[in-house]
């Protein structure tokens, strides 16, 4: 039998904080104590720009994961708090739009179009990278307290997170099988090797040291309060 609209309107309430006030940024995360993943050496950052920015896929990737179990939650009506898909999509405008995709923006791009290579491709990519702040931007808002109230609400969300991961998906996976793999044709290796020093100075400047690692121990905590941070449940029955 299904929901009355009131039933309906109950269990929306109940998916986002009870006060504003908890809606914490991602980014703001402090722990006085660095965690394991985040004592490297300083060493361990020595890595090429292509390593670099394949790494942070993966950093996407796992907030995809995030995303999907939201749809999961979205689709049986059960709640959850806000606030963690709110902390996600801040880690994916701060880390991935303002700083990995700028990476691209800035130093890869430009170059591709002015070796005359792959520039459809840039030029898909770079257009996937404003339509991915647009729904970044509708999944903040919808997944904060004052607009997930409704079905309709719900199902905007539950859509924008579907053409998140429907767009980011084969984005990243051109870029790390075709992209990446040739941006070493398109520069000198004293350039290829330059650029990952300055990608690593950029990370430090807006993260702080080790600030990857950082961010993967921020993403590490939505997943335990998701409970998806057991990897062996992933694995097939």
């Amino acid at each position: 039998m299904p929901d009355s609209p009131s039933t309906r309107r109950h269990f929306l309430q109940q998916t986002s904080l009870a006060s504003a006030g908890l809606l914490v940024p991602a980014l703001a995360f402090a722990n006085p104590q660095q965690p394991p993943s985040a004592q490297k050496p300083k060493d361990a950052e020595n890595i090429s720009p292509a390593e670099d920015l394949m790494r942070e896929h993966g950093v996407l990737n796992r907030i995809l994961l995030i995303y999907d179990e939201h749809l999961r939650l979205l689709a049986a009506r059960q709640t959850f708090d806000g606030s963690v898909l709110v902390s996600a999509a801040d880690i994916v405008r701060h880390f991935v739009e303002e700083y990995h995709e700028k990476l691209e923006e800035d130093f890869l791009f430009p170059r591709f179009r002015k070796a005359g290579k792959l520039v459809n491709l840039v030029d898909t990519l770079l257009a996937q990278h404003k339509a991915g702040r647009l729904l970044t931007a509708q999944i903040r808002e919808l997944a904060s307290l004052p607009t997930l109230k409704f079905v309709s609400d719900a199902d905007k969300l539950a859509d924008a997170l579907r053409s998140f991961l429907r767009m980011y998906r084969p984005h990243e996976a051109r870029e790390d099988t075709v992209l990446f793999p040739a941006f070493r044709s398109i520069v000198s290796p004293h350039e290829y090797d330059a650029l990952g020093g300055d990608f690593e100075k950029k990370e430090d400047q807006l993260f702080g040291d080790q600030g990857f690692f950082k961010i993967v121990d921020q993403v590490a905590e939505l997943e335990k309060k998701l409970r998806i941070h057991d990897l062996s449940q992933f694995t097939p029955k």
